[in-house]
């Protein structure tokens, strides 16, 4: 399958197809705090369609760690959706590998989600980095998972919050 950018106009097939994909209560999970009032990725976010069809989605969105002295830039893995009926048909693996290779290329050093250890662990994400981190909402502590890019570092705590939440500095007249 051929995958592109998602564009403004997919927008209402992409709510569509996280409808099908995802519980009812959806909206309710920790990562839509993090994306609530955020624009993602236009040049990360990717879409399939199958004869018309939009059947794969996944998308990115700016968020950031704050360590209590300054805010570490970070990217939002999520969600990725596929038609239920092709599920376990390797479009979620080709959604991934294609959105990370953007990722990559693009810099983008420190890349977040929640999901599954068992499924997102081949593509290089792991528990162990955002142990410490306060998040907006429940989250599995297993499922918080990060990707960071070769040398990158963070600080072992802080708080995980969208780019909406981040409180407004005010500068100062000298």
């Amino acid at each position: 399958m051929h995958l592109h950018p998602a564009g403004a106009a997919d927008s209402a097939d992409i709510d569509l197809l996280l409808d099908a994909a995802f519980e009812p209560g959806r909206h309710l999970r920790t990562a839509y705090k993090l994306r609530q009032g955020v624009t993602p990725y236009a040049d990360l976010s990717l879409i399939g369609r199958e004869r018309g069809r939009l059947v794969g989605s996944i998308q990115y969105w700016p968020c950031e760690l704050w360590d209590g002295e300054r805010a570490h830039a970070l990217t939002l893995l999520g969600p990725v959706a596929v038609a239920p009926d092709l599920q376990g048909t390797g479009l979620g693996k080709q959604l991934m590998t294609e959105s990370l290779a953007q990722a990559d290329a693009a810099g983008h050093g420190v890349i977040i989600l929640i999901g599954d250890p068992e499924y997102y662990g081949r593509f290089g994400f792991e528990a162990a980095p955002t142990a410490a981190w306060a998040v907006p909402g429940p989250v599995e502590r297993r499922r918080l998972l990060a990707r960071l890019a070769p040398g990158v570092t963070l600080p072992v705590a802080g708080e995980l919050r969208s780019l909406t939440s981040a409180p407004v500095r005010v500068r100062h007249a000298a």
